[in-house]
């Protein structure tokens, strides 16, 4: 299944937790300060179809 799934997807690799966790921890820094109402898909592109 992750071998089919890899072939639609935009980046042809399974996320890592640490990639997600990074953008966590964007947001919860000084970094991210300017940043408000919004969604950011950390998704590797899923959601640009």
């Amino acid at each position: 299944m992750a071998k089919a799934m890899a072939g639609i997807n935009l980046n042809p690799r399974a996320g890592e937790s640490e990639e997600i966790a990074k953008v966590a921890l964007f947001l919860a820094s000084d970094d991210s300060s300017f940043i408000n109402g919004t969604v950011i898909p950390a998704d590797a592109g899923w959601t640009a179809y």
